[in-house]
């Protein structure tokens, strides 16, 4: 499986989770020079701004421990100008990290994973 597929594979799992708690998907893959948001989102008039993480299992650590702060101001650099790009000024904003572990069938959704 090469990296773009399990990217994908990831997203797709995201994805379905997030559709079945509620969540109204927005954009997939939003990308600018500043960086890239796997997901936004929003739920409860809430705008998620979700990385979403995979591994097959923990034998390298958690999924999460890769979405590190040099990562998370891309995500809010990229964040910043879509909410500039769409006029979006009066909605409350999160930073979420969806961490998917494959073998142990588990998905954690990680809301407020980081902030501004």
């Amino acid at each position: 499986m090469y990296k773009e597929n399990k990217g994908y594979f990831y997203e797709k799992i995201a994805k379905k989770y997030l559709k079945d708690n509620g969540y109204l998907i927005l954009e997939e893959n939003f990308k600018n020079r500043f960086g890239e948001i796997d997901i936004i989102a929003s739920k409860n008039g809430i705008l998620s701004f979700i990385e979403v993480k995979g591994r097959k299992n923990k034998e390298f650590g958690l999924p999460r421990e890769a979405v590190t702060l040099s990562k998370q101001r891309k995500i809010i650099s990229a964040a910043k100008y879509y909410l500039m790009l769409k006029k979006i000024d009066d909605i409350q904003c999160q930073f979420d990290v969806i961490e998917i572990i494959l073998l142990d069938k588990t998905i954690t959704l990680i809301e407020n994973a980081f902030w501004i």
